[in-house]
This record gives structure tokens, sequence and C-alpha cells, in this order.
């Protein structure tokens, strides 16, 4: 397997109940390695240019407000075959799916509020990483 990188966010359900150490905890044991990372408070601008792909979805106006309620870290992770341990240790959508073990399983509150987001392709992890970070704040 090849390293390559993925992109995730621990969300604001998170970062609200302090778990921004334990969630990159579980990303860290699980093999991937934090190369950039930056707590931000998501702009509209920015919540809804990275959610555009949802915009006609009846959710979309709920998942912006929601994105930008608390703050977010934005991080580049890396690791062999990145996307698909990230999804694996991420978990099911819904929590109540979520294999134990996982972060959705641990920390997830709803399917909404559902602890973290990560890539779901080498294609969009790109697209993902860039819209965030320069190439210089990539730093592993």
């Amino acid at each position: 397997m090849a390293v390559t990188r993925t992109f995730s966010i621990i969300k604001p359900d998170a970062t609200k109940r302090n778990l921004t150490g334990a969630v990159t905890k579980m990303l860290e044991d699980a093999g991937l390695r934090v190369v950039a990372s930056k707590r931000i408070h998501m702009s509209r601008e920015q919540a809804e240019g990275f959610y555009a792909v949802h915009k006609d979805r009846p959710f979309f106006g709920e998942l912006v407000d929601f994105m930008m309620s608390e703050p977010v870290v934005v991080q580049v992770l890396e690791g062999e075959d990145a996307v698909k341990r990230n999804r694996d240790i991420m978990g099911a959508t819904n929590p109540a799916e979520a294999d134990d073990g996982t972060i959705r399983k641990e920390y997830a509150l709803s399917i909404g509020e559902n602890t973290v987001h990560g890539s779901d392709s080498e294609e969009n992890a790109k697209i993902e990483i860039d819209y965030f970070f320069d190439e210089d704040e990539i730093v592993g």
C-alpha cells in the first residue's frame, strides 16, 4: 500500500465537548499521522463552498449553520491507504450503525452531529485539502 493523504474535520459537536484530543488520538492510533491541523471558525462562505455539492438537498441550510456554530479542526492526515483507513476509524455516518471502537460509535450524538468528516476518495481528499490548506502549511 502507498502512503497517501486524506482530509478530516473534527466537527462543532466534538470541539464544543472538548474532544479534539480524543478524536485525534483515535486517528493516530489507527495509523494516521496529522501533517497539518488548524482550529478555525468556519465562515458562511467557507461552509457553503465546502458543502456546495449538497446545495440542492433539504438539509443544506441546517448543515451550513451547524458547521458555523462552533469552531472546527481541519486536518490533513497521512498514512497507508489514508482515505480508507480514516473512513474505517470514523465508522458509519449513523452512529447507531457504527462499529464498536469507531469515532462515531464512541462520540457522535446523532446522524447530524456525528463528530467527524472524512474525504470519500483520493480525488476529493485533494480538493478538500486544497480548500483549507496552502501547500506550505502541510509539514509532514
